[in-house]
C-alpha cells in the first residue's frame, strides 16, 4: 500500500480510523484536502475509496482565542437545524477526543452546489439564477430568524437580551488582544455605537456571518446549505441584516470588499432585500444604518483577529496575503465611521 500523504492540519491513519469507525457507510482510504478560501476555521474535504465526499471542519492551527472556534457548537447548532426549513449540511459526527487530530473536529455531508466568493464564480449562473439567489438568499434568512430556538433545543445558546452591547463588547475585548497596530477609527466607532444602542426586539437565532459566499447554491440559484455557523448565538436578527448589506455590493458603488459577485446583472439591489426581509418577516428596518455600521465595525475586528493568525502562522505553511487584510481592517473601519454617520444624520 502507497504512504499515506501528509496532510497538514489533519492526523490522515488516526482520522481515517475514526471516520470508518463513526461515519455510517465511509469507505477507506480516505484523502484529505484543504478547501480555499476560509478565513477561519479549516475545512478539508474528505473523499472515500467509494467516491462519497465529506466535509471536516477543525479550528485553525495554534495561536487560538479562547472563546473562538468551538467545534462541539457549531455541530450542535446544524444538527439542531437540520429538521427545520433552514437549509444545513447533515451533521454526521463529532469528536472531542485530542489524541485523534490534536484538536476537536465535526463531520458534515458533502453539498453539491457552488460558493460564489466573487464575480468570477457567479457568472457561472445566469441572470435569473442569480436573481433567484438573492432572493432565496434574504428568504433563507427570514427562514433562520423564525425558527423558535426552544422548539430545536436551543433556547440555552446565548442570552436573549442585550445582544448588541454584548457583541460590541466582546469584539472590542478580541480586536485589544488580537491587534497588530493602532486603527483609530475602530475606537471612534466602538464609542458611537455604544452610545447610540438600539431598542432590541424579540431575540431570534442570529447566524453572525450571514452572506452569499457562507452558502452552497445550484446552478439554478436555488440556496442548498448554509455554512460556517461559529457565530451563531440569540440575539437582534438585525444585526444578520446589516451584515448582509455590508457584504452586497452594488454596481458603481464603493465597496470595501472589492470583487463581490453581487455586481454582476441580476442580483437584487440592497433595497429589494430589505423590502423582501421586510415583507417576509414583518421587522421594522427604518434604523437599519446602526446595524450597517455595526456590521463594518465587526468585520473590522474579526479581520484583525484573522490578520494576526496568519501573522502567526496559525492557517498553515506557505499561507501568504495576510498584508491584504491589514488593509481590509483599515477600509471597514473607515467604512463603519461613514456608516454612523450617515446613521447620525438621519436620526430624528
Amino acid at each position: 500500500m502507497a504512504a499515506e500523504r501528509e496532510v497538514e492540519g489533519v492526523d490522515v491513519a488516526a482520522g481515517t480510523e475514526w471516520f470508518a469507525t463513526n461515519v455510517p457507510g465511509a469507505a477507506p482510504p480516505l484523502t484529505f484536502e484543504l478547501i480555499a478560501g476560509g478565513r477561519s476555521n479549516l475545512t478539508f474535504l474528505v473523499a472515500d475509496a467509494a467516491g462519497q465526499r465529506f466535509v471536516l471542519r477543525r479550528p485553525p492551527l495554534g495561536h487560538v482565542l479562547a472563546t473562538a472556534h468551538d467545534m462541539s457548537r457549531e455541530h450542535r447548532i446544524i444538527s439542531a437545524l437540520g429538521p427545520t426549513a433552514v437549509p444545513v449540511p447533515p451533521a454526521l459526527g463529532f469528536c472531542d477526543d485530542l489524541a485523534v487530530n490534536g484538536a476537536p473536529f465535526y463531520v458534515m455531508a458533502y453539498v453539491d452546489g457552488l460558493v460564489l466568493r466573487g464575480a468570477a464564480e457567479a457568472e457561472a449562473l445566469t441572470p435569473d439564477a442569480r436573481r433567484r439567489a438573492g432572493e432565496g438568499l434574504v428568504d433563507t434568512l427570514a427562514a433562520i430568524h423564525a425558527v423558535a430556538p426552544d422548539d430545536v433545543s436551543l433556547g440555552d445558546l446565548g442570552r436573549r437580551e442585550g445582544y448588541i452591547a454584548r457583541q460590541l463588547k466582546r469584539w472590542y475585548s478580541q480586536f485589544e488582544q488580537s491587534k497588530q497596530r493602532d486603527v483609530p477609527d475602530v475606537d471612534e466607532v466602538h464609542a458611537r455605537l455604544n452610545a447610540a444602542l438600539p431598542e432590541q426586539g424579540p431575540a431570534a437565532l442570529v447566524h453572525g456571518d450571514f452572506r452569499l459566499d457562507n452558502c452552497i447554491v445550484g446552478s439554478d440559484g436555488e440556496v442548498r446549505a448554509v455554512l460556517d455557523w461559529e457565530l451563531c448565538t440569540l440575539g437582534d436578527p438585525l444585526a444578520d441584516v446589516g451584515l448582509l448589506l455590508v457584504y452586497w455590493a452594488e454596481p458603481g458603488g464603493e465597496s470595501a470588499l472589492p470583487g463581490a459577485a453581487t455586481i454582476l446583472d441580476g442580483f437584487p439591489r440592497r433595497a429589494d432585500l430589505l423590502a423582501r426581509y421586510a415583507q417576509r418577516t414583518g421587522r421594522d428596518l427604518s434604523g437599519i444604518d446602526y446595524y450597517v455600521a455595526f456590521g463594518y465595525w465587526k468585520l473590522a475586528c474579526i479581520l484583525e483577529g484573522v490578520y494576526a493568525r496568519y501573522a502567526h502562522g496559525a492557517m498553515g505553511a506557505g499561507a501568504t496575503g495576510h498584508e491584504l487584510f491589514a488593509q481590509q481592517v483599515e477600509m471597514l473601519a473607515a467604512a463603519a465611521l461613514d456608516a454612523t454617520d450617515r446613521m447620525a444624520a438621519s436620526a430624528p
